[in-house]
């Protein structure tokens, strides 16, 4: 429903942030105690992707600094056991690409440093994840590309630009699309669905 908020950053004594949108309207989010979003100052205009968790006492805004980010959260809270809370938790006790590692390489005692996250919710978190993270720990860019099909990636991620993307906000869409050998076009097809 509310894919990301734009406004200005002011963090909060309790641990959430509130983004100030143009409409005057200040929203309170709840995002990882280690997101690079606490790098910016008090009133600075930032960009978070966010998720509403509708309960039937609570409505919750979860943010993240990208949708990658993001990702992996949703994918976090799809595992029986593990809710908005422990998801959040699980995000916080390390930075992203780590965090994918220790589910990759099985690491359940990394995992249990989560707060609420038990051993047995760990290695379900293991068991139903580690084939669908994405680790690839050489890999310096967020493209997920193999050399055959890199000029595909690559053309999809500029015509996005020209569009009017960001760089970074291009690379991470281009880089969640999960098949390989499609036309530039096809990228940038399944990118824009990432993206919306």
């Amino acid at each position: 429903m509310i894919r990301y908020l734009k406004g200005k950053f002011f963090p909060q004594p309790d641990g959430n942030i509130i983004i100030e949108t143009n409409s005057g309207i200040g929203f309170l989010v709840t995002i990882p105690s280690n997101s690079p979003l606490y790098k910016n100052y008090d009133g600075e205009e930032v960009k978070v992707y966010t998720l509403l968790s509708v309960r039937e006492d609570d409505l919750s805004l979860y943010g993240f600094s990208n949708m990658e980010e993001l990702s992996l959260f949703r994918l976090l809270t799809s595992v029986n056991g593990v809710g908005a809370k422990a998801g959040m938790a699980l995000m916080s006790i390390l930075p992203l690409e780590q965090l994918k590692q220790a589910i990759a390489e099985e690491n359940i005692s990394s995992l249990t440093e989560a707060q609420g996250v038990g051993k047995r919710t760990a290695q379900r978190i293991v068991l139903e994840l580690k084939d669908k993270v994405e680790y690839q720990p050489d890999q310096n860019s967020s493209l997920r590309m193999q050399p055959a099909f890199a000029n595909e990636r690559r053309e999809a991620v500029e015509a996005l630009i020209a569009l009017g993307y960001m760089r970074s906000e291009a690379e991470e869409a281009v880089g969640m699309v999960p098949d390989e050998g499609l036309s530039s076009e096809e990228y940038i097809k399944n990118a824009l669905k990432n993206m919306l």
